[in-house]
């Protein structure tokens, strides 16, 4: 049988951007604490993600199908699933989550409310009304296609430190472990989609997604841009301020040769100030001439709008 995993994780922008934030911040600036803490989240959320895709990878089904992740389409608003499982019988949009403490699914109004050990008490979106709205998305989406298969949802809990206290009305939420067993009791009698139509739609949903671009950090935590430390950082020793030599950079403290450090620091000027950037926005960042900055840019064939002193360069982060 064809088991296919069409479609991997793409990069996390956000959390990537974060993290260069935070070394170009000084540990005192009042964002810190709210950007280590949207890190945390995030690296928790991603490892419930992997380890749903994991769990999806390891097991051999006997039927076909193929698995998505992090795939995100437009059906007016724009939606996107964690991972999907598709067959010719059916589909489901899985929600992976990973948040530690006793979990309280509360369905009027839809909430979750996470307790701690502390006893602190925090509140959610719900993931399981996250997950039914996701659901519903893709079968107007699918409905645009012309296709109508059932589409089932559920959310998966990363860990069994998460005590689920109540559980959602009508949403199943379980474990990894039992990803396998919940897919295999779906009914199967009746095939909906011949070969042909199964890889096309494959296809489709390849070509539909709209990879995530977040807002540049400064944006989001609304941060000056001037509180951003520039320079490029040694990978080494973490010092900021690279000296640029011919071919190369050579860290000052430690002395480390690094030829791509200019690659490097200006995706972190994309990731955390702005979507374009102009020639002084490079020098300045990079503490470089205008020729060295004009060199750079070129270099790496960054898409451009505008021309001569009016020229700006456009990355695509996603490559």
């Amino acid at each position: 049988m064809k088991n296919s995993e069409i479609k991997q994780r793409g990069r996390p922008l956000l959390l990537e951007g974060i993290q260069a934030s935070l070394k170009r911040l000084n540990p005192r600036h009042e964002a810190v604490p709210v950007l280590s803490a949207k890190e945390f989240s995030l690296v928790a959320g991603i490892s419930g993600e992997d380890l749903l895709a994991k769990t999806l990878r390891k097991h051999k089904f006997p039927f076909e199908h193929n698995i998505l992740h992090d795939l995100s389409l437009s059906a007016a608003p724009l939606f996107q699933m964690d991972s999907l499982f598709l067959t010719r019988f059916y589909g489901i949009v899985f929600e992976a989550k990973n948040i530690a403490g006793r979990l309280e699914f509360k369905d009027d109004p839809p909430q979750l409310i996470r307790t701690r050990d502390t006893g602190e008490v925090d509140g959610f979106e719900s993931p399981a009304a996250q997950v039914e709205r996701t659901g519903d998305l893709l079968e107007l989406w699918l409905r645009t296609k012309g296709i109508r298969i059932p589409i089932y949802r559920a959310v998966i809990l990363a860990y069994p430190k998460q005590i689920v206290e109540k559980a959602p009305a009508e949403t199943p939420v379980f474990f990894p472990s039992h990803v396998a067993s919940f897919i295999q009791s779906l009914p199967r009698r009746k095939t909906l989609l011949d070969p042909h139509t199964f890889n096309q739609l494959a296809d489709i949903l390849l070509t539909s997604h709209v990879p995530y671009i977040p807002r540049p950090v400064c944006e989001i935590y609304n941060i000056p841009r001037q509180d951003i430390r520039t320079g490029v950082i040694c990978l080494r020793c973490g010092v900021i301020g690279m000296v640029k030599i011919k071919r190369s950079w050579r860290c000052a403290s430690c002395g480390l040769l690094d030829h791509k450090a200019h690659e490097r620091t200006v995706r972190e000027w994309f990731l955390i100030m702005g979507r374009e950037m102009t020639n002084r926005d490079c020098r300045k960042f990079l503490r470089v001439d205008m020729k060295t900055a004009s060199r750079i840019l070129r270099s790496m064939n960054l898409e451009t709008i505008g021309s001569c002193r009016y020229r700006r360069y456009i990355m695509d982060l996603h490559k």
